[in-house]
C-alpha cells in the first residue's frame, strides 16, 4: 500500500457565519452544569434567587451569580427587581432561554436514565488504578 497525499476540497468558512469559536463560547455557555440546571429549573417558570438555590442544591450562591448573570448575558434569562423591601428580585428565561428547554430536557433525562451505566464504568475505570 503507498501512502499519497489525497486532496480534498471544502468550501471556505464564511469567518461572519461559521466561527467555531463563537459557537464554542456558547456551546460552553447552554453546556455548563451550572447552566443546565439553572435553565431546566427556570422552565417551570420565574423564580428568587434563593428558590434557586435551593432547588439546584450544591451550588454557591457567587456561581449561581455567575451563572445567571452569563445566562442574562446571553440572553437567556431576564432579571426583574421589584421596588420593594426587602427588594424582591425574579429570573426568568426569555424567548430565546425557553427555545433551550426540549434540547436541555433531552440531555438533562438522557443523564438522568443513563447514571447508573456512567457510575458503573467510572468505578470500573478507577478499580483499574493505572488510568490507562
Amino acid at each position: 500500500m503507498e501512502l499519497r497525499h489525497i486532496e480534498v476540497t471544502a468550501e471556505p468558512i464564511d469567518p461572519g457565519s461559521h466561527d467555531c469559536r463563537l459557537v464554542g463560547s456558547v456551546l460552553s455557555r447552554i453546556g455548563d452544569k451550572w447552566s443546565v440546571l439553572v435553565v431546566m429549573t427556570l422552565s417551570d417558570g420565574p423564580r428568587r434567587f434563593n428558590e434557586l438555590k435551593r432547588i439546584i442544591g450544591g451550588i454557591s450562591q457567587r456561581m449561581l451569580t455567575f451563572t445567571l448573570r452569563g445566562l442574562e448575558r446571553d440572553g437567556l434569562v431576564t432579571r426583574t427587581m421589584f421596588p420593594t423591601i426587602p427588594p424582591r428580585v425574579d429570573y426568568e428565561l426569555t424567548d430565546l432561554g425557553r427555545s433551550l428547554h426540549v434540547p436541555v430536557m433531552a440531555l438533562g433525562t438522557w443523564a438522568f436514565a443513563h447514571l447508573p451505566e456512567i457510575q458503573e464504568a467510572r468505578s470500573r475505570f478507577d478499580r483499574r488504578g493505572d488510568g490507562a
